[in-house]
């Protein structure tokens, strides 16, 4: 009988895993630990030892759903025992930098769900404690999931492979509509000082990551609107369940964005465009991306996540266009170990290739991408958008941070 999740691999160093947070992504990243070890062959054992949460009959029920051999309510308790080697941080952004802080003083490494923090500054003590660590031979990686998508992936390879030449435009948006209904109750998605901010850290973060990781540079400056389209909901009546809630009679003030849109340029003189919203109605997860160079261009769609769009300029104009990759073949970023070619993969294998990729880089002592100093880049980014946004829109440096991103 194939050993259990809790157990390790005969002949593999186990790594233990705990998680704080079982929500959402919590969900998701479970997803991705159950099911590396099934499907990659791995240097080293992922054992999910325990989840953390405030609510100890709620987390109990969630380490039997989710496949955690124990549960946690105290992440200060998660963090202290000795059968864990990793923590996975998937909680509201204020409280990211404390425990991860925490976690990497105490030997772990860590794993944290995107944005990295909310505010730059909570960043910035992150990296000087994951620069601490790293002396000590930990890692520690930002989850940006979708630079997992195999499609995404090959694209990024297609850039830095010249295949587009000279890039100029950089396209990107990301557009959701779940805020529309103004009854959709006040969620801590919807509070600054739990989340940082609204669409554009929520979703603006998962675009500019990906801006910076396809092109190869951080984005230099900024020129933003932001605008907060429902300014009062009703308060949560009840527990929450990812993006679905109710609410009560009582109301209370909206203290983030709804919606950013921005400008951006790169340091080689490409140009960028930004759409973050959580109002654009019929939209559920569109995210969309092209890139213009001298030498062709690339569009994807996270909605037809297997296919990548290429167009050759350097083709006769008589036989040329934009022709649909099907991103499916065994030779194609992750795809190896997964199905016969036309067989696609979902949003949920997206965190299976993010636990493999860390796994591989704590066993060679690699520093895994993105590195908490690329969340870093990207909280820059986005205060530079709140900023410019505050200031009628006035173009905005964005401070440098001189990391590979």
């Amino acid at each position: 009988m194939r050993e259990t999740e809790h157990e390790a691999e005969p002949g593999k160093r186990p790594l233990g895993v705990g998680m704080v947070g079982y929500a959402f992504m919590g969900a998701a990243h479970s997803q991705g630990w159950r099911t590396v070890g099934r499907v990659f062959d791995l240097p080293l054992q992922p054992v999910l030892s325990a989840v953390c949460g405030r609510d100890g009959a709620a987390v109990r029920a969630a380490a039997d759903r989710l496949g955690w051999a124990s549960a946690e309510t105290d992440w200060r308790a998660l963090v202290a025992r000795d059968d864990i080697d990793l923590i996975d941080i998937c909680t509201p952004g204020d409280s990211h930098a404390e425990i991860a802080i925490a976690a990497l003083d105490a030997g772990k490494h860590v794993l944290c769900e995107k944005p990295l923090a909310n505010t730059v500054e909570e960043a910035e003590a992150m990296v000087e404690a994951a620069e601490r660590a790293r002396a000590r031979g930990q890692v520690a990686m930002v989850g940006f999931n979708y630079r997992r998508v195999p499609a995404l992936a090959l694209a990024r390879q297609m850039v830095a492979d010249g295949r587009l030449g000279t890039l100029r435009h950089v396209r990107l948006s990301y557009l959701q509509d779940w805020l529309v209904d103004p009854a959709f109750p006040l969620t801590w998605r919807l509070r600054k000082d739990r989340a940082g901010s609204g669409a554009l850290g929520d979703l603006g973060a998962h675009i500019v990551d990906l801006a910076q990781y396809l092109v190869g540079e951080p984005v230099a400056g900024v020129s933003a609107l932001t605008e907060t389209f429902v300014r009062e909901r009703p308060l949560l009546d009840g527990a929450s369940s990812g993006l679905t809630a109710e609410g009560g009679t009582a109301t209370g003030q909206v203290t983030v964005d709804d919606a950013a849109v921005f400008t951006g340029r790169f340091p080689s003189g490409a140009l960028a465009s930004f759409e973050a919203t959580r109002f654009a109605a019929g939209r559920k997860n569109a995210l969309r991306l092209e890139l213009n160079g001298s030498d062709g261009s690339l569009a994807f769609d996270l909605e037809r996540l297997n296919e990548l769009s290429f167009h050759d300029h350097t083709e006769p104009a008589t036989s040329s266009g934009f022709r649909r990759i099907l991103v499916t073949e065994p030779g194609h970023p992750y795809l190896e170990a997964w199905w016969p070619p036309g067989h696609g993969l979902g949003y949920e294998h997206t965190f299976v290739h993010q636990a493999r990729d860390l796994l591989h880089a704590i066993a060679t002592d690699a520093q895994p991408e993105p590195s908490f100093a690329a969340g870093l880049s990207v909280q820059r980014v986005l205060a530079a958008v709140e900023e410019s946004a505050e200031k009628n829109s006035v173009y905005t440096p964005v401070a440098s941070t001189p990391v590979t991103v």
